[in-house]
């Protein structure tokens, strides 16, 4: 049996035109929706992944602003900024892309972002209200895997899902979010001690360490859905994720690949999510 790709790219062109479509709707009422997107510093990685956001706002019909400040901004000037920005009416989404500069302590930067503009679903308000099932804007990665595990009709109720991994990014938001669906949740990391034993009983399986070949297929039961969050690179240098994917698909039911898994979806979300708030802002 080989694995069903679940196809990130295909889903996310989907969503990006129900997007569009629902972009036009508020222009429509006089509100284009708009994201402002903060890159402090020169981290050769993070221009790439900004340079994605802000392309996929344009093509989606969303109104975008890319600041650049140099690394030597201090978090004072940061701050006046991400004030500013929440005060903005014309924008309804900040995001202010990690890593940010050692000196700058991130966290606080968060939380200075406005909760109802906080599109990247990182502020502690927005990790309540997932927590308690509150409305709030959730995370873009782990609610991208959610919209693939909706996209292949696939019903968590019951289901045993393992998620390897507990950063405040993917790890516990996508275990919550499991769990809202009636999933019966275990969160793995790095101190288990016996991983295999774990994913050996799990329908769903979530991989988000960043480590490659975390699962293998003597770690999954055949029919198993795998979702791979992790990017790497193999000794080719060519990206993969944290799942054997080789040997995983021969075993289970559906597999997302890397790259064109979870990669796109995660910006996807985050054009979903900034409508959400020019809607709730649109009333």
């Amino acid at each position: 049996m080989t694995a069903q790709l679940i196809d990130g790219n295909a889903l996310s062109r989907q969503l990006r035109t129900q997007g569009a479509e629902r972009a036009a709707a508020l222009k429509a009422r006089g509100v284009t929706p708009g994201l402002a997107v903060i890159l402090v510093g020169d981290n050769p990685a993070s221009q790439v992944y900004v340079r994605n956001k802000v392309k996929a706002c344009e093509d989606s019909g969303l109104y975008s602003v890319l600041e650049k400040h140099d690394a030597s901004m201090t978090e004072a000037e940061l701050l006046a900024r991400v004030e500013a920005l929440n005060n903005d009416p014309s924008i309804h989404g900040i995001l202010v892309q990690l890593p940010l500069p050692a000196h700058i302590d991130a966290q606080k930067v968060i939380e200075a972002i406005s909760p109802a503009k906080d599109v990247d679903g990182f502020h502690i308000a927005s990790a309540g209200a997932l927590m308690t099932g509150m409305p709030g804007f959730w995370p873009c990665t782990p609610y991208g895997c959610m919209k693939m595990l909706e996209s292949i009709g696939y019903d968590l109720k019951g289901k045993h899902a393992v998620v390897i991994g507990r950063s405040n990014i993917v790890g516990k938001p996508m275990a919550l979010m499991l769990l809202q669906k009636d999933a019966t949740v275990t969160i793995c990391h790095s101190r288990t001690a016996d991983l295999k034993a774990q994913t050996l009983q799990a329908d769903v399986i979530v991989a988000a360490v960043g480590k490659r070949n975390v699962l293998t297929a003597d770690m999954v039961k055949p029919g198993a859905v795998v979702l791979d969050v992790g990017m790497n690179r193999n000794d080719e240098g060519k990206l993969c994720g944290d799942v054997d994917f080789e040997g995983v698909k021969a075993v289970a039911g559906h597999i997302t690949p890397v790259p064109g898994g979870v990669g796109p979806m995660t910006i996807t979300m985050l054009l979903v999510n900034t409508m959400e708030a020019a809607e709730r802002a649109a009333g």
